[in-house]
């Protein structure tokens, strides 16, 4: 799979990256230890070899995950992605993360170390950015890791971070179906060559069509609460999904592959991708290859907008 710069850097980082949120088990339903091993060693094997991950997934669960599924693969043939969560954004509470997540990764560097959640989110306390990135700028220097990121951050928000050093990514919701990104993130992205690393690029498995109307998740699932999945949004989706299938057929893919080659095709976006078990991490690594025209970018970017016309303002896709 062909590599691309992250920011700035000199990380080099796959176009799909393989998203481990579920392999935390919190917040998820019916996911199991070796199904996730299987998958992550799956998605290394055909090719995607960034992982993304979090301390908060699982707490720390994810991570320890990530490193028994590829601990017999060597360590500069993998980028590792993870973060540091809300709660944990004081100088010392920065560096403590970091080494914790270093020792679950089993690894003595992260490639990409980003801030998940603005200073306050969640009823967190509010710390000035200056006091985090000095604590990221210090990581950096010590080797501990090798590029800076943010995720869920406004543009204003990335801006001030930005005052303080290097912003190699942001990690915002971004797919077909939720594109609050581009009003104003993206442009700014563009210009000061900032990687996009879109998650949910499926809109929580929205996009794959496989969801029928009146569909209900278990109330602990995180995606019962997603906007999309409610009301006249999911609707919409349904009539969006219906004018995606010709497209697909057309290029003999699935619809989540014709989203995810979309996405890997606006400026400067990449897709993190979660998958349950191997054989859909091993599909979601097709999507790489798939060339739209020019033509059908401009026809599914319009499809999409049945959906995004009609959302609020409110950058965060769930009812939280």
């Amino acid at each position: 799979m062909e590599k691309r710069c992250l920011g700035t850097s000199e990380v080099q980082i796959t176009p799909i990256l393989m998203g481990t949120w579920q392999a935390g088990k919190k917040m998820w339903v019916g996911i199991e230890d070796n199904e996730s091993v299987k998958a992550i060693r799956a998605a290394v094997e055909a090719g995607i070899t960034t992982i993304d991950t979090a301390e908060v997934y699982g707490d720390g669960h994810s991570e320890q995950i990530v490193a028994q599924a590829l601990s017999h693969i060597p360590r500069e043939e993998l980028v590792y992605a993870t973060k540091v969560f809300t709660n944990h954004l004081k100088y010392d509470q920065v560096l403590e993360a970091c080494d914790r997540s270093l020792k679950n990764l089993q690894t003595n560097y992260i490639d990409l170390y980003q801030i998940h959640w603005p200073a306050g989110t969640f009823n967190t306390e509010v710390v000035p950015i200056e006091e985090t990135m000095r604590a990221l700028n210090e990581l950096k220097q010590q080797g501990k890791i090798r590029a800076i990121g943010v995720s869920n951050f406004s543009r204003s928000q990335l801006e001030e971070a930005a005052q303080y050093g290097r912003i190699d990514s942001i990690q915002p919701p971004y797919s077909l179906f939720w594109r609050w990104v581009e009003q104003e993130v993206t442009p700014y992205c563009i210009e000061h060559n900032i990687s996009i690393l879109a998650y949910s690029p499926l809109a929580q498995g929205l996009l794959t069509g496989k969801f029928a109307a009146g569909h209900k998740f278990e109330p602990e699932d995180n995606r019962a609460k997603n906007k999309l999945f409610q009301g006249e949004n999911y609707d919409r989706a349904q009539l969006a999904l219906e004018k995606l299938r010709p497209i697909a057929q057309r290029y003999q893919t699935s619809l989540a592959n014709l989203a995810i080659a979309w996405l890997i095709a606006q400026p400067q976006s990449q897709a993190i991708v979660g998958a349950r078990n191997a054989e859909q991490a091993q599909s979601n690594a097709k999507a790489a290859d798939i060339q739209l025209s020019a033509e059908d970018l401009q026809e599914i970017d319009a499809i999409g907008r049945i959906v995004t016309d009609n959302l609020d303002d409110n950058p965060v896709m769930w009812n939280w």
